[in-house]
């Protein structure tokens, strides 16, 4: 029986574009199914003790930097460690992604999904833009109508279910890996992923 991960993110978030690739890669190589599930954190935040990037103390938006720069250079990945547009809402690029799983399936919205960390932490690209989401959705080589299927109630309502059951899960930061229950925060948790997927 296949084994499911539980793939937790926001789209704007530069950790989850520095594990995205990797992350990829150990879920198609354990076998396993990932269950793509971007969240807002605006609400799980307020009930797990989280704080805005902008709300935390200095020492630990500096300290934030520093850790980017050199988890950019140890995975050799490019990264912008303040672009252009950031903060960014990552909402409308969320939804998107969720239309796109809904109707393409999973493998086609981690593709997205990775097209539009590029975007934001490689390209500066604004996601919060329409006209920037539909220029990656057609990069992507996904229909155009995407986009305004992620403007539907219904999808909002399956992002809004989604987000409540990150919080149901446990579920505090991004990215968040889980299996069978079991959370594994951060892409610098991969290789206990990787070894808890080994012994399954």
């Amino acid at each position: 029986m296949s084994t499911t991960i539980d793939y937790y993110f926001t789209p704007q978030s530069p950790w989850t574009y520095l594990g995205h690739q990797r992350f990829a890669q150990i879920a198609s190589a354990a076998g396993a199914a990932v269950r793509v599930l971007p969240v807002d954190f605006g609400k799980i935040f307020p009930v797990s003790g989280g704080l805005p990037l902008g709300q935390r103390a200095p020492q630990r938006q500096a300290y934030r930097l520093v850790e980017l720069q050199r988890f950019g250079e140890h995975l050799q990945l490019p990264i912008n460690r303040q672009p252009k547009f950031f903060p960014v809402g990552g909402d409308p690029a969320a939804r998107l992604i969720t239309a796109v799983d809904q109707a393409d399936g999973s493998a086609a919205a981690m593709a997205l999904a990775g097209a539009i960390f590029k975007a934001v932490w490689v390209e500066e690209r604004n996601i919060a833009d329409d006209a920037v989401l539909a220029e990656i959705l057609q990069q992507c080589g996904r229909d155009a109508a995407r986009l305004a299927q992620s403007h539907s109630p219904a999808i909002q309502q399956l992002y809004e279910t989604r987000t409540q059951q990150a919080i149901d899960a446990g579920v505090f930061g991004a990215p968040s890996y889980v299996v069978d229950g079991e959370i594994f925060w951060g892409q610098d948790r991969l290789d206990l992923l990787e070894k808890k997927l080994a012994a399954k």
